[in-house]
């Protein structure tokens, strides 16, 4: 028998052991008996032999095995499972189960999470640590807590998929190192979903002007970016080279892909062109095409419309169309769209005059509520800051009580004094509760500038009670924005099941805004549902979420998805300036008073 599988078979052994002691650590089992398992898991995974190959009694004889766990091997090893194993996985959440491979997340450590703060995913744990929720908790600190989240993002990176804002900084020091290592003069563009600002990336698209032979090189020179090459010889039956573009291919230690794609000086905003749009823009473009330009709507037709543009608008200025903004190349009606006209001016950071939706010490934020506003207004450069530290339900958050809240809004009087004309409201983030209320009394309710209505527990509903819910919430005369609406942690988290429609067809009928919330973990209103939001009328709002004073630059990745679902500054709430915000908030009160 091959000498590795015995390792693998051993070693699977143990790590069954392994887990079936962590478990019952994690579930207040007798901690002797744990500790006896995770014993025996250690010694099988230093067998000088096979346990396979061995019967019950030889293993029972074996030092350091006994009679116990003899049975549990072999049981292992004919059924390929342990009951007793079995019977706690069913007890236990899979993202608990997960949380085992976590460096620095030890049994203890995770039945706190679990139990003590609810956290049943990785996903969640880190949005914990995002939010400096664990160095309150016996056993953790700062320290720990930033090591549980740096392994956490490593092992989330290689599931295959990254978040957008995760690759930011390593897709611009790819590029940058490729410049450096290429002639000077070089064309280097970051560029298919990453340029149409995608929320999650499966693989990094590069194109430069440069051939083969010097691509090649250049990735030679920064081999510990690009540490294994997939293609290097074969030619690549790819879109680009149809336009005497070449494709070398290559894995990132991340797992996922990265191309590098060589163009010519002469054809390279072609080649840009055809490598940010999804193939699905492509095809719109095709049939896009004047009859006499191309009778029968072929891909040769639009390779020759598009020879020799030095801008990407041109192309669309070929087609009598607006240019099309690489964000919106994804296929999904942006053609149709800009045909009728309503390819508007798309929202950009410089547009929000203020940040809404942001944390202080007063619940679970990292810094003092003056230290944030003085942040947005010196650093940020904006007008306004709005804050919604958490409410009462969320224990979890350090929720403020009634008294808390009155004594914040004393220390924001003050401050507005201090600040103008820079401007502090005053909000919260109200916990939508189980019935769909929200958390505080309606005279504590009245007593803020804005509301933000969000879902944090009993994540579980079905679809049907999770949209009443909010639409409960929504119809609350004093909700302003509807916060973070599906509750989505990207790649950790899907959402609660929402009949999106209703909630955006409520919202609408009660003018409720909407939150993109841009925290790149979130990132919710989801874009792919902005365009039916703005069709309504609703308002969306960019707001930052952030706990700590570097959080309000997070709004950069909710502009980045604004932008992919449409949004304008004239829709953004945020984008209106001091005076124009507090005169909406001052009218929504008037409304909710005449309709009361």
């Amino acid at each position: 028998m091959n000498p590795s599988n015995l390792t693998r078979n051993n070693s699977q052994i143990s790590k069954a052991f392994e887990q079936l002691a962590q478990l019952m650590e994690i579930h207040g089992q007798n901690p002797f008996r744990a500790k006896a398992i995770a014993a025996a898991a250690y010694k099988i995974s230093k067998l000088p032999f096979s346990a396979q190959d061995k019967t019950e009694q030889e293993l029972a004889e074996t030092p350091g095995i006994g009679a116990s766990t003899a049975l549990k091997i072999t049981t292992l090893i004919q059924t390929g499972t342990l009951p007793e194993l079995e019977e706690l996985r069913s007890k236990t959440p899979a993202g608990i189960v997960e949380m085992l491979g976590i460096k620095g997340l030890g049994p203890k450590k995770i039945q706190t999470l679990w139990k003590e703060l609810g956290l049943e995913t990785l996903g969640e744990v880190y949005y914990a640590c995002n939010e400096n929720r664990l160095i309150g908790i016996k056993g953790f600190g700062l320290k720990t807590q930033e090591q549980i989240k740096k392994t956490i993002e490593f092992t989330l990176a290689n599931t295959g998929w990254v978040r957008y804002a995760t690759m930011e900084p390593e897709a611009e020091r790819i590029s940058a190192a490729l410049q450096a290592a290429l002639p000077s003069g070089t064309q280097v563009v970051l560029t298919g979903a990453y340029r149409r600002k995608n929320e999650v990336l499966q693989g990094l698209d590069i194109i430069a002007t440069a051939d083969r032979e010097e691509l090649s090189r250049a990735a030679t020179k920064i081999m510990g970016i690009f540490p294994i090459e997939i293609d290097q010889n074969q030619p690549n039956d790819d879109i680009y080279l149809m336009t005497n573009g070449q494709v070398l291919e290559y894995q990132h230690d991340w797992g996922i892909g990265v191309r590098l794609i060589s163009s010519d000086e002469e054809h390279f905003v072609q080649n840009l062109w055809l490598s940010t749009g999804t193939e699905e823009h492509i095809d719109q473009i095709i049939q896009a095409l004047p009859d006499e330009v191309s009778k029968d709507k072929s891909m040769a037709d639009l390779l020759a419309l598009s020879a020799g543009i030095t801008e990407e608008k041109t192309l669309y200025e070929r087609l009598e169309l607006p240019n099309i903004e690489p964000e919106l190349r994804e296929g999904l009606g942006e053609v149709a769209r800009a045909k009728a006209g309503e390819n508007l001016p798309l929202i950009e950071l410089a547009d929000l005059k203020g940040a809404l939706h942001n944390h202080s010490t007063y619940s679970d934020g990292v810094h003092s509520l003056e230290e944030m506003a003085l942040y947005a207004r010196d650093q940020m450069g904006l007008e306004y800051f709005g804050i919604s530290d958490h409410s009462q339900a969320a224990f979890y958050a350090r929720g403020l009580s009634e008294q808390q809240v009155r004594e914040q809004w004393t220390e924001i009087d003050a401050l507005n004094k201090k600040l103008a004309p820079f401007h502090i409201f005053k909000g919260i983030e109200s916990d939508i509760l189980n019935d769909g209320s929200l958390d505080y009394p309606e005279e504590v309710l009245a007593g803020f500038d804005f509301v933000v209505a969000s879902v944090h527990t009993n994540l579980n509903m079905d679809e049907e009670k999770a949209t009443a819910r909010l639409i409960k919430a929504i119809e609350n005369p004093y909700t302003t924005i509807l916060g973070h609406p599906t509750g989505r942690l990207l790649l950790s988290r899907a959402g609660y099941p929402l009949n999106h429609r209703k909630i955006i067809d409520a919202c609408a009928a009660n003018q409720v805004v909407i939150e993109i919330n841009a925290n790149p973990l979130r990132l919710d209103l989801d874009w792919r549902w902005h365009a039916y939001a703005l069709s309504k009328g609703v308002r969306l709002s960019i707001n930052p979420d952030a706990h700590r004073q570097s959080g309000l630059h997070d709004m950069k990745y909710g502009v980045y998805v604004g932008r992919k679902g449409g949004l304008t500054a004239a829709n953004c709430l945020n984008a209106l300036s001091r005076e124009e915000l507090a005169d909406y908030f001052i009218q929504r009160k008037v409304n909710r008073l005449e309709h009361q």
